[in-house]
């Protein structure tokens, strides 16, 4: 990674301006370490702002439910998972990488397609077996 930008892909880099990085303390166990030292992580990146993002990328960006996303658009990453504000940095940034990535591939697109004739027969024959099934159930020949 390049200093003054993080590279997403050969076509695709982000400046390090477009990113807000803010230095919390960590939740959770560590002892003394972790009440006095911030080494959390609380990385932000405008998706909807930014205009390194070519707009199709954008939209399929915002379009995902992720509840790491805000209302704004804003991505929120939180890192916490080492000891070290360095790893935990570097952590946020990693995975801001791979959610840019998972927005790059296009789906594609479905093509609706029509049941078979013989699947047709089958399903058919197999609801008449049923029906048969079930009125032979209900026949009340007793005598």
């Amino acid at each position: 990674m390049a200093r003054d930008r993080i590279e997403i892909s050969e076509q695709l880099a982000i400046p390090e301006t477009e990113i807000v990085e803010r230095f919390v303390r960590a939740s959770g166990a560590g002892g003394q370490n972790v009440n006095k030292v911030s080494t959390a992580v609380e990385l932000r990146f405008d998706i909807a702002a930014s205009p390194s993002l070519p707009e199709p990328l954008r939209a399929r960006l915002l379009a995902r439910r992720d509840r790491r996303m805000t209302g704004e658009g804003v991505l929120v990453i939180d890192a916490q998972r080492f000891r070290t504000q360095d790893r935990n940095r570097q952590d946020a940034r990693e995975r801001l990488v791979s959610f840019i990535q998972a927005g790059l591939s296009v789906p594609k697109a479905r093509v609706a397609t029509k049941p078979t004739y013989g699947s047709k027969l089958r399903r058919l024959d197999e609801k008449k077996g049923r029906a048969q099934v079930k009125r032979g159930r209900s026949q009340r020949n007793w005598e």
